[in-house]
């Protein structure tokens, strides 16, 4: 079993108890334990295929598990369904996904909206926010990205950095607790990474927002989080804050993926 430790101990807003999720015959997480504080910003890293983006998903509600438990905010993903199997119903996970915003690698705008609608029309229909008030929201969150003058223009329109700003703040406008990142600068052009870290970077030191980021950017990584934990073969190899763990690893593998000399 894969235990973890976070960086204090108030009651965690997420927590997975005894996961295992499967992709066919592959296990990608088995056993697998986490917690994660209200506020917290969390960095998880390591080679591809070892779990990290799965977790995302998961607490997205984009992938079910086969066993185990997790809990946002209090609520339970899953319930003992018939024949071992854990089910939700979709009222319970409309729930959940109200508390939960992802920032995905391809943007995942919608095409055929402006920046505008594609900002309001979540809020709008899943929130039942006013469309004065979710375009207030909305305005003031494209203020914050630095794209104000790009309410009208569409996705099309928008360089990749651009379209990634516009996609953080459409996941803010949701008022999420909990914010996830998915890779979200390895679709864009090096010149284009500067300004979407920086939008993260801003949101880590100003709000209270609890935040998962999958990366490579390695130095951001010891930048913006409180605590960094190493993946390898679905299970957390090592964990800890970013100052020791990113230049100091006890483990080998840690030290071998860091580039770090024994």
């Amino acid at each position: 079993m894969t235990q973890t430790t976070r960086t204090d101990q108030s009651p965690p807003i997420i927590r997975f108890s005894d996961v295992t999720k499967r992709f066919g015959s592959l296990t990608v997480l088995d056993h697998f334990d986490f917690e994660v504080a209200q506020g917290e910003k969390v960095a998880l890293i390591g080679p591809s295929g070892s779990g990290k983006s799965t977790v995302l998903r998961i607490l997205m509600t984009l992938e079910p598990v086969q066993s185990g438990q997790i809990e946002l905010d209090g609520l339970a993903y899953y319930q003992p369904g018939g024949h071992g199997k854990f089910q939700a119903s979709p009222r319970h996970l409309h729930d959940i996904r109200t508390r939960v915003g992802m920032v995905f690698q391809s943007f995942n705008l919608f095409p055929h909206m402006n920046v505008l609608r594609n900002l309001t029309e979540a809020p709008v229909t899943v929130l039942g926010l006013s469309k004065e008030e979710a375009r207030t929201r909305a305005l003031d969150l494209l203020e914050m990205v630095g794209l104000a003058d790009k309410a009208a223009a569409f996705p099309a329109q928008l360089s990749g950095g651009q379209q990634q700003r516009v996609a953080i703040a459409r996941a803010l406008a949701m008022r999420p607790r909990v914010l996830l990142f998915d890779e979200p600068t390895s679709a864009l052009d090096p010149e284009r990474v500067g300004e979407v870290l920086g939008v993260i970077r801003d949101l880590a030191q100003e709000h209270d927002l609890t935040m998962l980021l999958v990366t490579h950017e390695m130095r951001f990584a010891q930048e913006v989080s409180d605590r960094v934990c190493f993946f390898d073969k679905g299970r957390i190899v090592e964990q800890g804050p970013p100052g020791e763990l990113m230049i100091s690893p006890r483990e080998a593998r840690t030290r071998e993926f860091l580039g770090i000399d024994a």
